[in-house]
């Protein structure tokens, strides 16, 4: 295939082509498509994942603690959807095992 109707069809890829809404589309989907284990970050993971970053860079005080609290909100959420909605029961098992976790974190009241 050394044509240039072959070279045609071998276009190589470029990442300008894609749009960011596309990447987007794309991520929401899932990886693999027809078992999807990963997938971009949603709404809940992107705030508990900014929580997360407010509380790393105040290690103490208010901040830090409203940074927690994101983020413990935000993961709540997201597992709470994933356990509930998941799309197969991989990911059913990792909601349910991210609210595991949240309330095995949970601090204890005497």
């Amino acid at each position: 295939m050394t044509s240039r109707a072959g070279e045609a069809r071998l276009r190589r890829a470029n990442i300008g082509d894609v749009r960011v809404a596309e990447c987007w589309r794309r991520g929401q989907a899932g990886w693999p498509s027809t078992f999807p284990v990963a997938q971009a970050p949603n709404a809940p993971l992107l705030a508990a994942l900014a929580g997360r970053a407010i509380a790393a860079a105040n290690p103490r005080g208010r901040v830090h603690d409203l940074g927690r609290a994101i983020f413990v909100l935000g993961l709540l959420v997201w597992a709470w959807e994933e356990a509930t909605s998941g799309v197969n029961w991989f990911r059913r098992l990792l909601g349910v095992a991210g609210l595991v976790r949240i309330v095995g974190s949970a601090p204890r009241r005497p």
